[in-house]
């Protein structure tokens, strides 16, 4: 008869017992004991059998553990406890026992857990118990066919793996692959310690032999001297521990003051690093603000050179022709019959013609002796500095009255008093610059070989004059704004 619901202490798989374990009598557990080394642990609460034999049958854990995590102080939950002493505590016999067993394991246990089968594993044991308990079965099997109950088998296999287990540093029961593993971890301890023993052993036997060396063939005298000189030698070399002693505590000093020095060198290191970033970061924001200022510096050196070649007088005063009028900033100056000239445009050209000349004279700072220019646009005129100090009208008017006539005049003198000031900022250029050249002599009223004057003049032939005034100015212009003066 076999029982299914055993697990291996250390894999948590199940196990199967074999017959000479489930039939064995309860008389051969004491040549057993008797067999097994005495049992050096002691445990202070000992479980009784029926935990003992819940723990055994508990499937706590369905995957294999590793044998070598198990120790004697350190067992899993499910693992079985070791009996030692369990039933001298609780003050019964070990062949008392049965009766506790045969009260608790009858109502506790189910006939189900009952397997008819044999297992294919079983439990390790050692051979002398083995031979023990198939001898103490043969003598002890009942003569009549009826097989043993169920809580004898479960009793004898209780107490089986407690004999094992209190007198080994592993719970028990265990398969057959644990056990073989169990067993070459053994042997390799048993290999080690024996050659650490021959070692041991090895090592005596050099140092007996040294010593009857050293002993042998010396007499009394020549020991003791050997003694004093050993003596001697213990006390040099007690000295020189003491001055390595010294020498190491200088040496820990020194080794504590280097310490201190590095700690200072490094406080330092960092502190220059410090330093070293501040000026990386400050030297960065200078090359930015260097390049931001070279580039400002590139855009207004364009806008410079731009402004250089662009030419803003002949912008202000454009002056070009449109037919046969002589014309500034597009206003036409003078008339011909056939084609009506409006007097307003007429005086607004001569407003823009004698701010021309004023700031012709400004830019080369030239005043002139005898007249002020005052240019006012179409309502512009000329003050006389010296003499009668007159003030004379540079526009004229198409209104019929008796006074058009001394209007005209004062409209002729002021036309001649601003062809004497071109005359004299033409002789002043000249001055300066030789190679300049004006097609049109000045002389008095005169520009060419026509005048100025409007009174008993011809309209065409004053339409003329106003034309070479006009050129002169274009001239004075481009003198002053792009030659050595400009």
């Amino acid at each position: 008869m076999s029982f299914n619901g055993l697990l291996c202490q250390q894999c948590k798989e199940p196990l199967q017992l074999d017959a000479s374990l489930i039939d064995l009598a309860p008389s051969a557990y004491d040549m057993i004991v008797a067999s097994l080394p005495p049992d050096k642990s002691t445990h202070a609460n000992p479980a009784s059998e029926t935990e003992q034999l819940a723990r055994l049958t508990s499937p706590s854990s369905s995957s294999a553990k590793s044998v070598w995590q198990h120790s004697k102080n350190n067992t899993p939950s499910g693992s079985l406890p070791r009996a030692q002493g369990k039933h001298t505590q609780r003050g019964s016999l070990p062949n008392e026992s049965f009766v506790l067993l045969q009260d608790s394991i009858v109502r506790t246990i189910p006939p189900s857990m009952v397997s008819p089968t044999r297992s294919k594993r079983s439990s390790v044991t050692s051979p002398r118990a083995t031979s023990s308990l198939n001898v103490e079965r043969q003598a002890t099997e009942p003569e009549h066919p009826n097989p043993a109950p169920l809580t004898h088998h479960l009793r004898s296999t209780l107490r089986l793996f407690n004999l094992l287990s209190s007198r080994t540093d592993i719970d028990h029961p265990l398969c057959d692959e644990c056990t073989q593993i169990i067993l070459a971890s053994l042997q390799r301890q048993l290999d080690e310690t024996k050659k650490e023993r021959d070692g041991y052993i090895a090592f005596e036997k050099e140092v007996r032999k040294e010593r009857d060396r050293d002993v042998q063939g010396l007499s009394k005298e020549e020991m003791e001297k050997k003694i004093d000189k050993l003596g001697d030698e213990e006390r040099a070399a007690v000295e020189q521990l003491k001055a390595a002693e010294r020498d190491k505590e200088k040496l820990e000093e020194e080794l504590r003051a280097l310490e201190a020095e590095e700690m200072a060198l490094e406080e330092e290191e960092a502190e220059f690093w410090r330093a070293h970033n501040e000026h990386l970061l400050a030297a960065d924001q200078q090359a930015a603000q260097l390049a931001g200022l070279r580039a400002a510096y590139a855009a207004d050196s364009a806008t410079l050179e731009r402004l250089e070649r662009a030419n803003v007088y002949n912008d202000a005063f454009c002056i070009g022709h449109d037919g046969v009028f002589g014309t500034i900033n597009g206003l036409r100056l003078g008339r011909v019959p056939g084609v009506p000239v409006e007097w307003a445009e007429i005086n607004a050209a001569w407003g823009q013609t004698i701010l021309l000349l004023y700031t012709i004279a400004r830019k080369l700072d030239y005043t002139f002796e005898n007249y002020r220019l005052i240019p006012m646009g179409t309502f512009s005129r000329i003050d006389k500095t010296t003499g009668d100090k007159a003030t004379y009208e540079l526009y004229g008017s198409g209104d019929l009255h008796l006074g058009r006539l001394l209007h005209n005049r004062r409209f002729d003198i002021a036309m001649v008093a601003f062809l004497d000031c071109l005359k004299h900022l033409i002789d002043h250029v000249k001055s300066q610059d030789q190679t300049v050249e004006f097609p049109h002599q000045i002389v008095k009223d005169r520009i060419g070989d026509v005048s100025v004057k409007m009174q008993f003049n011809q309209e065409d032939h004053w339409t003329r004059a106003l034309r070479h005034v006009l050129l002169a100015l274009k001239i004075l212009l481009k003198w002053t704004t792009n030659g050595s003066n400009g």
